[in-house]
C-alpha cells in the first residue's frame, strides 16, 4: 500500500492538470491557426484602455525596465543611435539578444502577454552594432541604379539586425533630397523620384518578397529571418526651403504627389509595415498634425494598413517652443492619425495625457482602436506571438564575410568617375599597380569613421576605428604590387612634396561625419585641411582626388589642379571596394543620381530646372573597363 500511494497521487495530479487545461478559456488571439482579423478582434475585446494606450507607446531603452514595461503595458522599445546594451559601444551580438529578450519577458508577463516590438535605425546596414557590415549610405546606392543590389543589401541587413535580436527597423529613408544643403541628403537615394521609387526594392529584402495578389496596403513579413520595415519620413522631408532640417516644404499638391510621394506608393504595395511621419511641414502645416495627409490620404486613399509612427519627440514640435503644451500636442498628433508615438523618454506624461483626452471625449475610442488594431496587425503578421524571443543561432550573421563582400560590391558600383586625366592627356585611371612609389594623403584615407559617415555606432558618427572594416588606405596597400612602395602622409606640406618623388598620388578628403541638424550647411565645403592637401599634393605630382562626402560639395576651384576625380560618397566599412576600381580590377560604372553644382548660390538646382547649369549634370559619370594586371 505504501508503494501505491505515490503512484495514485501522481495520477490524481495528472488528471487535475488535464481537467484544468480542458476547461480553460479558449483564447482565439493565441491560436496561430485563426485568421489575423479574428485574433485582433478577440484580443482587443479583452483589452482595457490602459493596455491599448500602452501599445501606442514607444519608449527608449534607457528608461525601460521590467517594471515599466509590466506596469504600463509598453508596446514598443527602441534603441536610439548610440544606445547599445549597457551603453557599451562595442556590445556583442549576444549582449544585444540578451537585452531584447529580457524586455520581452517583461512584456509576456503582463495580463494578456502581448509581446513588445523592439526597433532600431538600420540605415546602411545594422549601423548601431559594433562589427556589423556597414554598407554605403543611400546617396551612393542611388548611383548604382541597381534595385536588385539594394534588395540583397536589405536581405543582409535583415539578417544582421535579427542577429542582435531585433525584429523592426526605422528604414528605409525614401526622401527625395532636392537641396544638398540639407544635412540628411546622404540618406536620400536621389533628387529624382523615379530612382527613389525603384530603390524601395530594399523593402523586399528587409521584409521578404510579398506574394503576388496580396491585398494592397496590408503589412507583410516573410519569416523569422526578416524584419519589419519603415518608410520615412512622410512626406516632403527632402524638399524643405534652403535644405533646412525639419523645415517647410513649399509645394503645390501636384508637386508633392509627383516628387515626394511616389516612393510611398511603391512601399505600400510592397507591404511595408510602418510609415514614419516627418518633422517637416508642408506649406506651413506640421506633418505630425496633418490629418489630411495622414488619415485622409495615407490611410484612406492609399489604403495603408500598417501603423503610422511618429519621429523622436515628433509630436512635441506641434507647439512652439516644442513641448510648450504637451496635452495639445498629444491631442493634435493622435487625432491626425499617428498610431504609435516615439515618446521616447517622458512616457508617463504621454500616457496620462492621452488617457485624460480619451476619458474627456477629446480623442475617440474609435481613433484609439484604429491605432491599436494597426499595431496588433503588424505584430501578428510578424509572428511575434508565436516567436517572441530572439534566435541565438542567428548571431553568426553579424558582420559575416559574405555580407562584407556584398558591401564591397556596392562600394564599387557606387563610385562615380568625374575626371580622368587632364585634357589632351591619356586617361590616368586605372592606376598602375606597378608604380615604384606612390603617395596616399588626406584626412579620410585611413579613417573608418569618416568613410562610414553619420548614423554609424553613434548618431553623428565619429572618427577612427569606431567599428571593424577596411580603410581606403588598407585597400590600396592590399591591391598594389609587392614592389610598390606606398607612403602615407595625412597632411603633407608643399615642401615635403617638393623634396620627394612619387609616381602619382591619391588624395582622400571630404566631409567630417554628421547627421540631421548638425549636417545642415550653407557653404558645402570640403572639411579643412582638405583643400590645402589638394593644393599641396596636386601642384607637385599627378594626383587622383577621392571625395568622401555625403553630397556634392564645392570642387570647381580645385578642378584644374586635379588630374583624376572620384566621388566615393560615404562607402562604409569596406574601403577595399574603392581600390578595386581605382586600380582596374573592376570598371567605373556609376552615374550621378544628383546634380553637382558649380556654386552654392545656384541651389536648389535639380535636373529639369529652367536655368540648369551644373558642374557635372545628373546622370554624368565616366566609365572605364576592367584591366587584367599581373
Amino acid at each position: 500500500m505504501g508503494k501505491a500511494s505515490p503512484f495514485l497521487f501522481m495520477v490524481f495530479m495528472f488528471m487535475s492538470c488535464f481537467l484544468a487545461i480542458a476547461t480553460a478559456e479558449y483564447m482565439p488571439y493565441r491560436d496561430p491557426n485563426q485568421p489575423i482579423g479574428r485574433r485582433i478582434r478577440d484580443l482587443m475585446n479583452r483589452m482595457t484602455l490602459e493596455e491599448k494606450i500602452g501599445q501606442m507607446t514607444q519608449i527608449e531603452r534607457s528608461v525601460a525596465s521590467e517594471s515599466v514595461v509590466n506596469n504600463y503595458y509598453i508596446g514598443s522599445i527602441l534603441s536610439a543611435a548610440g544606445s547599445p546594451p549597457f551603453m557599451n559601444l562595442k556590445a556583442t551580438a549576444m549582449e544585444w539578444v540578451d537585452m531584447v529578450n529580457d524586455y520581452q519577458k517583461a512584456s509576456l508577463s503582463t495580463r494578456l502577454g502581448i509581446p513588445m516590438i523592439y526597433g532600431i535605425d538600420a540605415l546602411h546596414g545594422h549601423n548601431n552594432a559594433y562589427n556589423a557590415t556597414i554598407f554605403p549610405h543611400n546617396v551612393g546606392l542611388g548611383v548604382t541604379r541597381d534595385p536588385e543590389l539594394v534588395r540583397r543589401i536589405g536581405d543582409a541587413t535583415a539578417l544582421e539586425v535579427r542577429a542582435t535580436g531585433i525584429p523592426y527597423t526605422f528604414a528605409p529613408c525614401i526622401a527625395v533630397c532636392r537641396d544638398p544643403r540639407w544635412g540628411r541628403c546622404y540618406e536620400s537615394y536621389s533628387e529624382d523620384p523615379s530612382i527613389v521609387q525603384a530603390m524601395t526594392e530594399i523593402i523586399n529584402g528587409l521584409q521578404g518578397q510579398i506574394p503576388d495578389g496580396s491585398p494592397k496596403g496590408v503589412p507583410f513579413l516573410g519569416g523569422q529571418k526578416k524584419i519589419a520595415a519603415t518608410a520615412k519620413h512622410y512626406v516632403g522631408d527632402g524638399g524643405t526651403k534652403d535644405g533646412i532640417n525639419e523645415g517647410n516644404t513649399i509645394a503645390t499638391w501636384h508637386q508633392l504627389l509627383s516628387i515626394h510621394m511616389p516612393g510611398y506608393y511603391s512601399a505600400i504595395i510592397k507591404g511595408v509595415s510602418s510609415i514614419m511621419i516627418s518633422f517637416s511641414s508642408w506649406n506651413g502645416v506640421k506633418m505630425h498634425g496633418n490629418h489630411e495627409l495622414i488619415t485622409d490620404f495615407l490611410k484612406g486613399r492609399l489604403r495603408f494598413r500598417g501603423f503610422v509612427i511618429s519621429d523622436w519627440q515628433g509630436i512635441d514640435q506641434l507647439t512652439n517652443p516644442p513641448g510648450a503644451n504637451y496635452t495639445y500636442s498629444v491631442l493634435k498628433g493622435i487625432n491626425a492619425g499617428i498610431d504609435m508615438v516615439m515618446v521616447p523618454i517622458n512616457y508617463t506624461d504621454f500616457i496620462t495625457d492621452l488617457t485624460k483626452l480619451v476619458k474627456g471625449n477629446y480623442v475617440s475610442m474609435t481613433r484609439i482602436d484604429d491605432a491599436v488594431k494597426r499595431i496588433l496587425r503588424v505584430k501578428f503578421t510578424m509572428g511575434l506571438f508565436e516567436h517572441p524571443f530572439a534566435d541565438y543561432s542567428l548571431i553568426k550573421y553579424l558582420g559575416s564575410q559574405e555580407h562584407r563582400e556584398l558591401a564591397r560590391e556596392a562600394v564599387r558600383k557606387s563610385l562615380v568617375l568625374l575626371k580622368n586625366g587632364k585634357e589632351g592627356n591619356k586617361p590616368l585611371i586605372p592606376l598602375s599597380i606597378k608604380a615604384q612609389r606612390i603617395l596616399v594623403a588626406g584626412t579620410h584615407a585611413d579613417n573608418i569613421g569618416y568613410q562610414c559617415g553619420g548614423w554609424t555606432i553613434t548618431w553623428q558618427g565619429g572618427s577612427g576605428r569606431i567599428t571593424k572594416g577596411t580603410t581606403i588606405l588598407e585597400g590600396i596597400r592590399k591591391t598594389v604590387g609587392k614592389s610598390t612602395e606606398v607612403v602615407y602622409k595625412e597632411n603633407p606640406s608643399s615642401k615635403y612634396m617638393k623634396d620627394n618623388n612619387f609616381s602619382y598620388s591619391i588624395v582622400v578628403v571630404g566631409e567630417h561625419p554628421y547627421a540631421e541638424g548638425e549636417g545642415d550647411s550653407t557653404n558645402l565645403t570640403i572639411s579643412a585641411p582638405g583643400p590645402t592637401i589638394i593644393k599641396n599634393v596636386c601642384e607637385s605630382t599627378t594626383c587622383v582626388v577621392v571625395l568622401v562626402t555625403g553630397r556634392p560639395v564645392v570642387i570647381e576651384p580645385y578642378l584644374s589642379q586635379i588630374h583624376g576625380l572620384v566621388a566615393a560618397w560615404l562607402p562604409g566599412s569596406e574601403g577595399q571596394g574603392v581600390a578595386d576600381v581605382l586600380f582596374g580590377d573592376y570598371g567605373f560604372t556609376g552615374k550621378l543620381a544628383r546634380t553637382w553644382f558649380k556654386r552654392v548660390d545656384q541651389l536648389p538646382m535639380n535636373v529639369g530646372d529652367k536655368d540648369y547649369d551644373p558642374l557635372f549634370p545628373f546622370g554624368f559619370g565616366l566609365t572605364t573597363k576592367p584591366v587584367k594586371m599581373d
